[in-house]
């Protein structure tokens, strides 16, 4: 009779897989995610079922932490304009919390990875019109969503080609107050 699934450790070794792939990069063989975890390659295939399986698993936890991070940050406050709502997020998001996202999920959608997440630069993209209408309406802006999120991921691939920091957090801010115009 084999061992019954143990969910709690599975979601520990996700969680510390995940940490790992996020301070370094999406691994191709298994072998720094097992070290990462302190068990091995074939306790991670007995929890996952295969390399590929765990990757996936990987990105999606990887991911569901950033929404839930940048979703944060781009959701309206009280008594703030949502234009400093967005300067602030993007200092986070292109600040020392936000950068592995970055980097993770931009290796992803220029790499040979994209067949373990199909949709994902659609799925990338889509998902933040909704935050960023919502908190575009308090300005009456909410028609802007896609310009807004043009004008992030632009910035975003700039900043990664370039890491010119100065020019691009520049041209956000000048991007900004034209909306608040």
């Amino acid at each position: 009779m084999g061992r019954r699934p143990q969910p709690e450790i599975k979601e520990r070794l996700l969680d510390a897989c995940t940490d790992h792939a996020l301070a370094h990069g999406l691994p191709d063989r298994l072998e720094p995610l097992a070290r990462a975890t302190g068990t091995s390659a074939r306790m991670l295939i007995y929890h996952f079922g295969t390399r590929d399986v765990l990757l996936r698993a990987v990105l999606g936890n990887a991911r569901q932490r950033q929404l839930d991070a940048f979703g944060a940050l781009l959701r309206a406050r009280p008594g703030e304009p949502y234009t400093a709502t967005l300067l602030h997020a993007w200092a986070s998001m292109t600040g020392p919390e936000g950068r592995p996202f970055l980097r993770m999920f931009g290796e992803l959608r220029e790499s040979s990875v994209e067949p373990l997440w199909p949709d994902f630069r659609r799925v990338a993209t889509t998902d933040w019109l909704g935050p960023l209408a919502d908190g575009l309406r308090t300005i009456g802006r909410e028609d802007r969503a896609t310009l807004v999120l043009a004008v992030i991921r632009g910035l975003l691939m700039d900043l990664d080609a370039t890491a010119d920091t100065t020019r691009t957090d520049e041209a956000f801010r000048l991007f900004l107050r034209s909306l608040d115009a």
